[in-house]
């Protein structure tokens, strides 16, 4: 990002909170030169990108204000997690089935679902490239090509690693079935049941499953809203748990769509590595980012292999052909025997054919116009959740992702919101599935990777409606 789009874009964030208010004057470009340690042109192109945007207008021999009638956002949650720090056994399953459950009905607003629109994905030019793969397959890859996964593949991925700044060969990859096995596998390698486990408190109601099967206990750690774990708490945890790994999400995190900057997942790994703990790193929202470069994933930072970087073509270009993968640096070979001895091999067509498409390039226009659909639908939902919702409500600015975290009012049950968004034919994602002490009682997460039909809307409007009743 440049200078003045970073300014531009400061001074936005400040008037969409209400920071600044209509009819206030912004800093002189004198002002605003100084502060910032930028030019005078650098202001100005900052200022006149924002009165393009229709945000502020310039007075003659006055200066610039915010325009009139420019709606300000809900504000975001601040406060980060403060969960107790004990070790405690996992029980999660039944209560995120039964809501998943209840929500598998396309004649449901999936509100509450864990994936975007499938509208949003090249499936025709994905069959064209499977098919094309599959009929020059040769038989032999169905022996050759099991753990760890077409060679192929491998090396499209190590591309990307490359791109991201990670030095990672493509032999050390293993290929799976779609994330949630990377993430397993990479558990099973380094733990056995009764192990500790440290999670983000809230985190992905599917990390707390995968500890719940394999009889972990899970330790949650304090989590900003805006900026993830909390290191300090982290290295508590450490020391008084000795964990057998941590399973973190640094880019875009489910639920809360927080992100962490580079230096803190450089200090991330660094800690990590220092404890000879384990680092889980799920990053399967890394390529979904609306600013100008992907975040780098700690893999980038990981010099003596303590980090099993995790990902998968589900949320960005494949949806249903299964593919993940994981890089688990000094546990590959235990990672390649955990899947020889589960699933043994993932689809070789489906491999092949990702592996065709990505060889062409074409996936990067892709990439394109599903970021912009998805920040799209952000702004959309925002606002839609500004104006139905009651006006205590604060909800995440994710810069990623498709998943907005909502904080009600105190008076507001998350879980006996959804069954009533449900008779209503609405599905949302109530807090306490998040955590495995059922906290998080009054913050749902709303899924905007759909357009905001008219439909869509609706719901939320309904939705809106029924947390103002609760909030009484």
């Amino acid at each position: 990002m440049k200078r003045y789009e970073a300014l531009a874009a400061d001074v936005a964030a400040s008037i969409q909170s209400g920071t600044l208010k209509p009819g206030d004057k912004l800093p002189s470009v004198r002002q605003a030169s100084s502060s910032r340690h930028v030019s005078p042109a650098t202001v100005f192109q900052a200022y006149y990108l924002l009165e393009a945007k229709g945000l502020i207008r310039a007075k003659a021999r006055s200066g610039y204000y915010v325009a009139q009638g420019v709606k300000t956002l809900p504000p975001e949650p601040e406060t980060a997690s403060r969960p107790d720090g004990e070790a405690r056994p996992v029980e999660v399953s039944e209560l995120v089935l039964g809501i998943l459950e209840s929500a598998m009905s396309r004649d449901v607003v999936p509100l509450g679902s864990a994936f975007p629109s499938p509208l949003l994905f090249p499936f025709a030019r994905l069959g064209r490239a499977t098919a094309v793969a599959a009929a020059k397959l040769d038989p032999w890859m169905t022996v050759e090509d099991l753990a760890p996964g077409s060679p192929a593949l491998r090396q499209q991925i190590a591309l990307r690693y490359l791109v991201d700044g990670a030095q990672v060969a493509p032999d050390h990859i293993v290929v799976t079935n779609g994330a949630m096995e990377a993430l397993n596998l990479c558990l099973s390698a380094v733990c056995k049941p009764g192990d500790t486990v440290l999670v983000e408190a809230p985190c992905f109601y599917a990390c707390l499953q995968a500890l719940e099967r394999l009889g972990l206990h899970a330790v949650e750690v304090a989590t900003d809203p805006r900026e993830g774990i909390d290191l300090d708490a982290l290295e508590t945890a450490i020391t008084r748990h000795e964990p057998k790994a941590c399973w973190v999400m640094t880019n875009f995190q489910n639920p809360l769509g927080c992100s962490m900057g580079a230096e803190k997942k450089k200090a991330l790994v660094e800690l990590v590595t220092r404890h000879r703990v384990p680092l889980i790193e799920d990053d399967v929202y890394g390529e979904l980012y609306y600013g100008h470069r992907r975040p780098v994933p700690t893999k980038s930072f990981d010099t003596e292999g303590w980090v099993m970087h995790c990902s998968s073509f589900s949320k960005t270009l494949a949806p249903g052909y299964r593919v993940g993968w994981t890089s688990p640096g000094r546990f590959l070979r235990e990672v390649t025997y955990q899947k020889l001895t589960t699933s043994l091999s993932t689809s070789i067509p489906a491999q092949l054919g990702l592996a065709r498409y990505l060889e062409r390039g074409s996936h990067e226009r892709h990439f394109r116009e599903l970021r912009l659909a998805l920040a799209k639908n952000r702004d959309l939902y925002t606002e839609a959740i500004r104006q139905y919702f009651p006006g205590d409500t604060r909800v995440s600015r994710p810069a990623g992702g498709y998943f907005l975290w909502v904080e009600l009012p105190r008076k507001v049950d998350a879980l006996l919101l959804h069954r009533m968004a449900m008779t209503e034919n609405m599905s949302i994602a109530p807090g306490p599935m998040f955590s495995a002490s059922r906290d998080f009682t009054r913050c749902v997460r709303i899924n905007h990777g759909h357009p905001l039909t008219t439909r869509v809307e609706s719901a939320l409007g309904k939705l809106g409606k029924l947390a103002r009743k609760l909030a009484r």
